[in-house]
């Protein structure tokens, strides 16, 4: 055989050990890349079902929060000794003082976070998935469990009740209340002091409706970028 063709023949053999390793090397890498897609679109998808709980979750108590609103008018004109309706008088008196509670499941975010937080490659998705349950859910949370002046119940249904206890009329067979029974002849002190807890109640789920009406909206803002990112 000819030096020629010797050279040839390894050249052709470096060339093909070349092309395999670098094969090998793109097919490993790709799969490395297919694999993480994966994972990246398994935990998107636990966090959009997640939030899309939340979002349900949210409304409801948006929604209880506005039913008290409408509990704190009736008991104004109540104390005020106009006439209201007592058809959802026991509903109304149990949602002037109803303290609701967000339930949200951060399983889907502790997975995301103890994985690898890298693991959502869109660098502006990831920041606003950890602001949400860092910062904006924390919020909410602290108003619900941990801020003292917000329980409505614990702060001022006991001295409300009293007072309003003699106008009260009671099924004798079911035991519910059925009617609180007018005039409620409240003293210059005691419906100031009733007013005064009307008003800072509706202050505070005035507050709350805010905050939940606003992390809704970011809520509702990350959920959209996540589908965004599944169908990219």
């Amino acid at each position: 055989m000819s030096k020629e063709s010797s050279w040839k023949k390894y050249l052709f053999e470096f060339i093909s050990i070349f092309i395999a390793v670098v094969s090998a090397f793109a097919l490993s890498n790709w799969n490395d890349n297919r694999s993480s897609r994966q994972s990246e679109n398994k935990i998107l998808i636990e966090l959009k079902n997640s939030i899309e709980n939340d979002i349900k979750d949210f409304k409801v108590n948006i929604g209880g929060n506005t039913l008290s609103l409408r509990a704190d008018e009736i008991f104004r004109d109540l104390i005020d000794n106009k006439e209201v309706s007592q058809d959802s008088i026991s509903l109304m008196y149990i949602a002037l003082f109803r303290d609701y509670i967000p339930i949200i499941n951060k399983s889907a975010y502790e997975s995301f976070k103890s994985n690898n937080l890298k693991t959502i490659t869109n660098d502006s998705l990831r920041l606003q998935i950890i602001e949400l349950y860092d910062y904006h859910y924390s919020v909410i949370e602290a108003l619900e469990y941990e801020v003292a002046e917000m329980n409505s119940y614990t702060n001022y249904f006991s001295e409300t009740n009293r007072m309003l206890n003699p106008y009260m009329q009671f099924d004798s067979s079911t035991g519910d209340l059925v009617k609180i029974v007018g005039p409620v002849n409240l003293d210059k002190e005691e419906k100031n002091k009733m007013l005064s807890f009307l008003w800072r109640i509706r202050k505070n789920r005035q507050f709350k409706l805010a905050k939940y009406n606003s992390i809704t909206q970011v809520i509702e803002r990350v959920k959209s970028n996540i589908e965004k990112e599944l169908d990219r």
